[in-house]
């Protein structure tokens, strides 16, 4: 499990989700990195509509390597992913980070840092967690906005990787 803590303490948002798979970690997680946006209904479209000119045979994975996303840490059966800016506009106005010490230090004011962590446990769980940290208070302000119109559906969305996943790898497909 990836030490987020390291990357992204006390956050304003966190979100945390784990699925259970009838299957060895290994073949979990590459079920989990296989995994395409078109193969989750409502997340799929939502991803795509916020970053435009996303494809929805795009892998989950891919997505998280490339811009707006930069890698922050990866391991075996693990994921963690960065991006910043104003996750609560319809322009896509990320900046292009360099890397790990790029979102460590990113202060822009206005903005947010947000992490995103995929993880595979040895008894087979696939987990994700979210984490959104403001950079000021004009930020703070907008996230809480954001979250109070979006955060009831989170759990929703939020689950409908994880259950793709742990059913293919289950099934063996």
């Amino acid at each position: 499990m990836p030490d987020l803590d390291a990357w992204l303490p006390d956050p304003t948002v966190r979100t945390f989700r784990c699925r259970r798979a009838d299957a060895t970690p290994d073949v979990l997680w590459e079920h989990a990195r296989m995994l395409r946006l078109a193969d989750t209904g409502t997340l799929g479209r939502l991803v795509r509509w916020r970053i435009p000119g996303t494809d929805g045979a795009r892998r989950y994975d891919e997505l998280f390597r490339t811009y707006p996303f930069v890698v922050l840490e990866e391991g075996e059966r693990h994921l963690v992913s960065g991006l910043c800016g104003r996750i609560w506009t319809l322009a896509r106005d990320y900046p292009q980070l360099d890397g790990p010490d790029a979102f460590r230090a990113w202060e822009e004011r206005g903005t947010v840092r947000v992490c995103f962590a995929h993880w595979v446990t040895d008894d087979a769980q696939l987990c994700t967690e979210a984490r959104v940290k403001p950079v000021d208070r004009s930020s703070a302000v907008r996230l809480h906005a954001l979250w109070r119109v979006i955060g009831r559906f989170e759990p929703l969305v939020a689950t409908e990787p994880l259950t793709v996943a742990t059913r293919r790898a289950a099934d063996g497909r």
